[in-house]
């Protein structure tokens, strides 16, 4: 009976893993004293918002706890470690450790489960994994008992169904929660601030739900109370807002509420918030200043890119570095515990990886052969894909005119100069079409001038009243990325092209380049007239998914009729 590899494998790694190793006892006080003081130092770090020292003590203090098995103090570095990475923009990297921490709570009985379901809430808010999110946030609210703590992640509810356009179901909860800060348990409790909050958040849900007027008055209500209470960070929100409500009535007002909350979000550096200011100004192009912010907006996105990126790079690093640390420090102490196993148990670790290598040599080389038909396979199709929609093109385009053209020569006189002439620009008009088609067909260059082909072929569809923008996209490593996989690109930017040149009417066109270890992004955005997602199979997007499956990438649309069209390509390297 054949066996795989990895089961004669995973057969010697138990072998080996049933020798106990035994550990040196350590002094535990003095563990422990260390550990505390860089949990104080984590502690004072992070009020003063110095995030890259406060990660750093933070993980210090985890290891020496990780020693001690005291899981209280384990869950709450990592807690605070997850909310640094999400302050940071890296809200998978936060859902990692606050699930990690969530299950040394629940070990100890710990009380912070409630704030730890919150944050899975918000990771997975900005995520935009929306029913994950209300799923979290109630499990936060069950965690608390006092009503004033429930209300925050009741309210997040209420924003996430903002988010999701489910304007019904987000009235009565923010009300409700609105009602309640009148009565007597949390009347002298809750603060100006949590009333300006929820007032703001249904004033923007009745808007958007239909109810303008009591929306509106809503909405300046809570903006009245946060300028009286200095809460700047909260006035950026009701800027957005009203810059929202008066972007289909009054789009000057529109601009002054948006440049309002770009200047408040500018003086205490909220990122995020000036960026969907400038997004807003840039939508209502109603500004000789609109190229400014469009300029500013990428300027902004790819600083921002590049300090959460610089974030994650350093706390790859910290985890790294600790880890081995942690790693030498337990070799040192089993050093001290083997003695006479030691060589007979190098012995065992070379026969070990003797196997492992003549085992995954064999691997590579069934897994070589595997991809290189899989491609083969890939690559048949798409060339036959492509032959068919070029036929199909050729048909439904130019076959019905050349019939056309020959009818007309055969019933008119030539010889009349009208004649002739109609006939010329009927002629024109067909080479006109088979050189579009050829154009759109011409191979795809995969070598060092992939980059520059691209842009060449993008900015043939600018023209004086239209606007094709293209960003990062020299910083995806292309060399890394084989050619079937750039021809597909290629191809998709094409298609994405022609269907903006044939439906969008967009007069802005921007298409985002970025990466990551395991795939390239794409994010395109116009700002045509849209449609509806159920009518995007019609718009010839179709070949372009099935394109994309073939590689393996995904495709997500975002459009509604005249608000623009969005999608999000993701290609694995």
């Amino acid at each position: 009976m054949l066996r795989s590899p990895f089961f004669y494998f995973i057969i010697l790694l138990f072998l080996f893993s049933c020798e106990e190793k035994k550990t040196v006892n350590l002094k535990t006080e003095a563990i422990r004293k260390e550990a505390l003081f860089r949990r104080s130092k984590a502690i004072e770090n992070f009020d003063k918002q110095n995030f890259n020292t406060s990660f750093y003590q933070f993980n210090k203090s985890k290891a020496l706890y990780e020693i001690l098995k005291d899981s209280a103090n384990i869950s709450y570095a990592l807690i605070k470690i997850a909310e640094i990475h999400q302050r940071n923009g890296d809200y998978y990297g936060s859902k990692e450790l606050a699930t990690e921490a969530l299950l040394f709570s629940k070990e100890e009985g710990g009380d912070n489960t409630g704030s730890m379901y919150n944050l899975l809430g918000i990771a997975d808010k900005e995520l935009s994994l929306y029913d994950d999110a209300i799923y979290y946030y109630k499990l936060a609210a069950e965690q608390y008992k006092d009503p004033l703590f429930k209300q925050a992640p009741i309210q997040n509810i209420a924003t996430v169904y903002i988010h999701q356009k489910k304007y019904g179901k987000a009235i009565p909860i923010l009300d409700s929660l609105l009602q309640s800060l009148s009565s007597e348990s949390l009347k002298k409790r809750a603060t100006p601030d949590d009333k300006s909050t929820l007032i703001d958040n249904l004033g923007y849900a009745y808007f958007k739900n239909g109810m303008e007027d009591k929306g509106f008055h809503l909405m300046t209500e809570g903006l009245n109370i946060r300028i009286d209470r200095q809460d700047t960070y909260g006035s950026i929100e009701s800027y957005l807002h009203l810059a929202d409500y008066y972007s289909k009535k009054n789009v000057k007002k529109s601009d002054e509420n948006a440049l309002l909350a770009y200047k408040v979000a500018t003086d205490i550096n909220s990122i995020d918030e000036r960026l969907e200011a400038l997004q807003i100004l840039i939508s209502n192009d109603n500004s000789p200043n609109t190229n400014k912010y469009i300029q500013q907006f990428f300027t902004l996105n790819d600083s921002i890119i590049k300090v959460r990126n610089n974030f994650k790079n350093k706390s790859a690093k910290i985890k790294y570095d600790a880890k081995k640390e942690k790693d030498e420090n337990e070799k040192l102490r089993l050093e001290k515990a083997e003695n006479q196993l030691s060589l007979q148990k190098a012995k065992y670790l070379r026969i070990v990886f003797v196997i492992v290598f003549v085992f995954l040599v064999i691997l590579i080389a069934i897994l070589i052969r595997y991809y290189k038909n899989k491609n083969k396979a890939i690559e048949f199709k798409s060339s036959y894909d492509t032959e068919t929609r070029i036929s199909k093109k050729i048909h439904d385009e130019l076959a019905n005119d050349v019939f056309q053209v020959i009818a007309f020569a055969e019933s008119q006189p030539l010889a009349v100069e009208n004649t002739k002439e109609n006939l010329l620009q009927k002629l024109d008009d067909i080479y006109g079409r088979v050189r579009g088609i050829s154009k759109e067909n011409n191979k795809i260059e995969t070598g060092k001038d992939f980059t520059k082909s691209i842009k060449e072929m993008l900015s043939a569809y600018n023209t004086v009243e239209r606007n094709i923008i293209a960003t990062n996209l020299e910083s995806v490593n292309w060399e890394e990325v084989d050619e079937i996989k750039k021809i597909t690109i290629g191809r998709v930017l094409q298609e994405l092209m022609v269907n903006m040149k044939k439906h969008s009417k967009a007069s802005l066109v921007v298409i985002k380049f970025d990466s990551d270890q395991k795939s390239i992004l794409i994010n395109y955005t116009d700002n045509g007239i849209g449609c509806e997602k159920t009518k995007i199979s019609k718009n010839g997007l179709q070949n372009m998914e099935h394109r994309i499956q073939t590689v393996k990438g995904t495709i997500e649309f975002e459009t509604e009729p005249q608000n623009g069209f969005k999608a999000k390509i993701a290609i694995p390297k």
